[in-house]
């Protein structure tokens, strides 16, 4: 452990949280924080898998929920809130723990005025070394959950990549539905230098049946994907993979997006079901593509792509048909207006925040009623193109 750095030596600080085991390294960040910080009352809480609330690191604390609450605005905002100070002259601080737009959690303290000036550098080297950390233990994953996930969506949360990325180009944010029993519903995607591939997938069925066809989807994609394939090549071959295990008896909807940053152009594959919506301006429209056949269906289609164009200032939301297609106990698809209406009220949210805020309007349209369906929803901001290209944190 440490010995009395100096206040300014962020580095020192640093070097204890990456030397952390991962499994010690919420408890190395408390330690260096009681011990350096100047304040008391640490804690350290992650976000739930259903973005509802903020689960404390150390047991017998309260969950915290993420509406109303001032940990829960740090969180939402993605900014540093310092509560007024109580009569002892304390003052609580809330730090969100961030890593490239992903929102892992929020870091609170209380402290008297001033603070010390690492804290936030701080927060975000932990943020970081969690992200890492993940890859080798089950720990953040068991304090995420507010109750035990089923089989199947244990295989579709491994098989999520990060819920939300915000770089120089674009802000995307995605969210599945039921967060702990969800099965066929998924999304995937990829950044490189000039692109962004973004997939929404639909598994037919449910169950493990359905969480395992999807994962074998995604994967033949990835496969093609990073084999150096287009989207055309990475539907052939996740049909053709698909169509050799089940013979066309199971198939999985999917819709692929190809984005090239330097001139918005989006090339599309529509094989399914997943819809688009475009907010431009005060205008909420839906882009319609040429259905083709959904993956696996002969494994032979030969797919094409269709295009359109994204302006910056552009808001996309791909919906699977578990939200489009969704009924209230009064028989009225959700696609009929409370989506466009759920788009248009979350408008001025970032993107993690307006996904967020949609699954809880999505829930709420069911009056306390099981959705037939799982569902998926991502949504997109694209800028335009900065000098400063993708901004990766190391």
């Amino acid at each position: 452990m440490l010995d009395e750095p100096a206040e300014k030596d962020f580095q020192v600080l640093a070097q204890a949280i990456w030397a952390a085991p991962s499994h010690e390294l919420i408890d190395v960040a408390n330690a260096l924080i009681d011990r350096h910080a100047g304040g008391d009352d640490v804690e350290i809480r992650l976000i739930d898998y259903r973005q509802a609330f903020l689960v404390p690191t150390v047991r017998g604390r309260e969950d915290v929920p993420v509406d109303n609450t001032a940990p829960g605005r740090a969180f939402a905002s993605q900014q540093t809130l310092r509560e007024p100070a109580g009569e002892d002259g304390g003052r609580p601080v809330h730090l969100p723990l961030t890593v490239q737009g992903e929102r892992l959690g929020v870091l609170s303290i209380r402290l008297p005025d001033g603070g010390p000036p690492w804290l936030e550098e701080f927060a975000g080297t932990l943020a970081r070394a969690m992200k890492i950390a993940n890859q080798s233990t089950d720990l953040f994953r068991r304090i995420r959950r507010r109750t035990r996930l089923t089989l199947a969506a244990e295989i579709q949360w491994d098989l999520l990549p990060a819920l939300s990325c915000d770089t120089a180009e674009f802000h995307l944010a995605g969210q599945l539905e039921p967060a702990y029993a969800v099965w066929g519903d998924n999304f995937d995607w990829a950044v490189s230098g000039e692109r962004l591939t973004l997939t929404v997938s639909n598994g037919m069925g449910t169950g493990t049946d359905a969480a395992a066809l999807t994962h074998l989807a995604i994967s033949a994609l990835r496969n093609a994907r990073r084999s150096g394939a287009d989207i055309t090549e990475q539907a052939a071959l996740a049909d053709e993979t698909l169509f050799a295990r089940h013979r066309g008896d199971r198939q999985v909807a999917t819709l692929l997006l190809d984005f090239e940053f330097a001139t918005g152009r989006v090339r599309v594959v529509d094989a399914g079901s997943p819809r688009i919506l475009r907010m431009r301006g005060g205008a909420t429209t839906g882009i319609g593509f040429d259905a083709q056949m959904p993956l696996g269906m002969f494994g032979d289609t030969r797919y094409v792509t269709e295009e359109f164009t994204v302006e910056h200032g552009d808001r996309l939301v791909i919906v699977s048909d578990g939200v489009h297609a969704a009924l209230s106990p009064a028989g009225v698809p959700y696609g009929r207006s409370a989506l466009t209406q759920a788009l248009r009220a979350t408008r001025m949210q970032e993107p993690p925040e307006a996904v967020r805020t949609m699954i809880r309007q999505f829930v709420a349209y069911h009056e306390e009623t099981e959705p037939a369906d799982d569902a998926v929803i991502v949504c997109v901001d694209w800028r335009a193109r900065g000098d400063g290209g993708i901004s990766a944190e190391v």
